[in-house]
Order: structure tokens, then sequence, then C-alpha cells
């Protein structure tokens, strides 16, 4: 039987995690598969996937969010297959960063002007949808550090838009 890996979280930060992977068995590990999730507004889950090679491995994610939650899940690539999936879970440090305050503005039938007001030095995701449902599944997005951005919609279509 092929055991779960060992998720340790060696430190965190306002905007980065540590963790170290490691097997308590003898099999033969060629890698890891690492996802970090983390929700937005409570309406879009994030996922970032990490494939690490090797047996023992020390990682260190960053651009992360100040006080939100992550969730960590790992399993282990092995000679005999994949093992079971191990999860952890940690808060980041320091003060979550105000939601943007968010205006939307139709130029034409198949642009929108987006414009929010925040901190500046950051990445900002624009998620736009026809419905929740859409909004929460399948998005459509856009990224920019500034604090406006034109997106193309599809004419005759209400969209919902959240920064």
């Amino acid at each position: 039987v092929i055991p779960p890996p060992d998720i340790h979280i060696e430190s965190y930060s306002e905007d980065s995690i540590s963790f170290s992977l490691k097997m308590a068995t003898n099999i033969k590990v060629s890698g890891y598969v690492v996802n970090i999730y983390w929700t937005f507004d409570t309406h879009r889950q994030e996922k970032r996937t990490l494939i690490i090679e090797g047996e023992k491995s020390i990682q260190k994610v960053a651009n992360l969010t100040a006080h939100t939650p992550y969730e960590i899940s790992a399993w282990a690539k092995t000679e005999l297959g994949d093992s079971p999936l191990s999860f952890v879970h940690v808060v980041t440090s320091g003060t979550r960063p105000a939601s943007p305050s968010l205006k939307a503005k139709a130029i034409n039938q198949t642009a929108v002007e987006c414009s929010w007001t925040g901190p500046r030095n950051v990445v900002y995701g624009i998620f736009y949808a026809t419905s929740f449902l859409e909004l929460y599944r399948s998005p459509h997005n856009a990224t920019t550090s500034s604090h406006n951005i034109t997106v193309l919609v599809q004419r005759d279509e209400q969209y919902l838009f959240l920064v």
C-alpha cells in the first residue's frame, strides 16, 4: 500500500507559504503533484498546480494574499503508482486587503471599460460572465497591474464583473 505524502508547513507570511513534502516509505518516489486552492469573494475558486521532481522537497509559493485561507493538497508519483491525497490548511498572516471598488461602463456593443480603486503595485484579476454559475465555474478573465482595463464581450448579453 502506498501511503499519502506528509505535507509539513515550514513557515508562512503575508504573501508566501513554505512547505516540505516527504514519504514515510521505502517506495521510490519520482515526484509530487501539488495543488494550492483559495477562494475569492466566495464566487471564484482559484488553483495553482506545481509539478515537483524528486523524492524530498521544500517548496515556497509566493505572490499570495494576506490573511487568506489556502488548502494545499499533494500526491506522490511512485514506481508503484500514485499515492492517495494529503491535505493541509493554512491562513497567511497579515491583514487582508480591502476589496476594490469596481465600476464597469459600456463603451460600445462589444467593449466594457472596468476601473477600480485599490493598492498600487499588485496584480488584479478581472473575472466576468453572463451568470453567477459561469462566474463561479468558468469565467472569462484578465489580469493587470493597473486600475483599469477594457474587456471585449459578446453583443446583446448582460455581464457580471468581479475584480
